[in-house]
């Protein structure tokens, strides 16, 4: 599957997507101003994109609540206050008192576009433009099916009703993995929407640092396996625990990232009991990259929290990271991520059972570690573009958008 931020207006490996009636745009913008709902401004993805949309020379304003203190904020924005991970509840009553929020500011009003991070701020962005009484277009930014969403009750159906009826209204959907395409916008959305795919690529113009040469030597020591980013997933927790107790000082595990208390409830005390186990806590992306992925042999890049839905479809942000800095992921066949290295052939996959085919695989690479050495060249003889967002990318998507006039 294509990889470059490819736009998707028909019928392509599957996906019945079709553009809606269009209306034409009055006049040419060459700078447009967006209005971004982000669920977290404190979240490292969110950072991500507000640094992509500004490097290409578009002016954001962010409306967004944070769950933890935010740090440095290098945008325009507006604080809708402290939400809850997993509060749902909490986040229903927040959608009406954020949307009254956004549409009281005037910089709301003065947006020629608003990008919606997730459903919640979805269904925000479209009760603040109904209170405002605009006709602003609006993209829905979709990083991940949520669990929600995938339900076979009449409460998943109910979500799914309340995302049709809001995809039916918006310009364009936005995705990181086509994996979200062939399993749940084309099943249940079929002809309902315009996709374009914005992989979890670095941004063009952070300060992340050079991509080390093919003659970088590894450094000597233990196998080095590294799990980076969200860290949300129990099954793949116990699996590297279980790898550091089965091969003691021959491995180092290293943790980065923040750990989701509702999936992992026992963390740190599990690290604690383990010599070669480290959490290195929350790091800032992408100025930490360097240095988190400069000493790895591999990264780990399974996840199972939505086993059988969105842990299956997802491309997450370790490919990209860590294939920039030339460190081979791990990953469970059968998924998207299978897919992707195996379209790369950047990585190695093991097949169930994990607990069976991990340590065996771990086993032979400490003992000849050639197959990952092979990895590590391919991934650095990778065209730049595989991982980092050309340059312009999302000015050019936000303009189509634009251009198309497909406000509702």
């Amino acid at each position: 599957m294509a990889d470059d931020g490819a736009t998707f207006n028909g019928p392509i490996g599957g996906w019945q997507v079709q553009t809606p009636s269009a209306r034409p745009m009055t006049e040419s913008l060459t700078a447009p101003r967006i209005a971004y709902l982000g669920h977290d401004a404190s979240d490292a993805a969110v950072r991500r994109r507000m640094r992509a949309l500004l490097d290409d020379g578009l002016s954001v304003t962010g409306f967004m609540p944070h769950r933890r203190a935010p740090k440095d904020l290098f945008w325009d924005h507006v604080d809708l206050g402290e939400t809850r991970d997993g509060a749902f509840a909490q986040r229903i009553k927040f959608i009406f008192a954020g949307a009254k929020r956004i549409a009281d500011d005037p910089g709301f009003a003065e947006a020629d576009l608003i990008i919606a991070r997730n459903l919640d701020m979805l269904g925000m962005a479209f009760e603040a433009k109904r209170r405002a009484r605009l006709a602003t277009p609006v993209i829905y930014e979709c990083l991940d099916v949520h669990r929600m969403l995938t339900r076979r009750d009449a409460f998943g159906t109910s979500m799914r009703t309340l995302e049709r009826a809001l995809l039916k209204r918006c310009a364009r959907v936005w995705v990181s993995s086509p994996g979200f395409l062939e399993h749940h916008f084309d099943v249940y959305h079929s002809g309902l929407f315009a996709a374009d795919l914005m992989e979890n690529r670095l941004p063009a113009a952070s300060e992340f640092g050079q991509r080390p040469g093919l003659a970088t030597p590894r450094k000597p020591g233990p196998f080095r396996l590294g799990w980076i980013g969200n860290l949300r997933c129990q099954r793949s927790f116990q699996l590297l625990l279980d790898q550091a107790d089965r091969f003691g000082e021959q491995i180092e595990i290293h943790l980065h990232g923040v750990p989701a208390r509702r999936e992992i409830e026992v963390f740190e005390p599990e690290i604690d009991a383990r010599a070669n186990v480290t959490f290195h806590g929350r790091y800032q992306a992408p100025d930490d990259l360097a240095e988190i992925y400069a000493p790895l042999d591999a990264v780990w890049a399974g996840d199972f929290m939505e086993a059988g839905a969105n842990s299956e479809w997802l491309l997450p942000n370790r490919l990209y990271e860590g294939g920039y800095f030339g460190v081979p992921p791990i990953a469970p066949s059968g998924t998207q991520t299978a897919a992707w290295i195996n379209a790369h052939k950047t990585g190695l996959l093991i097949d169930e059972p994990l607990d069976t085919t991990l340590p065996s695989l771990l086993a032979d690479l400490i003992k000849a570690p050639a197959p990952l050495e092979t990895a590590r060249e391919r991934l650095l003889t990778q065209s730049t573009d595989t991982f980092v967002e050309p340059r312009g990318e999302m000015a050019r998507l936000v303009r189509s958008a634009l251009q198309q006039g497909l406000a509702r």
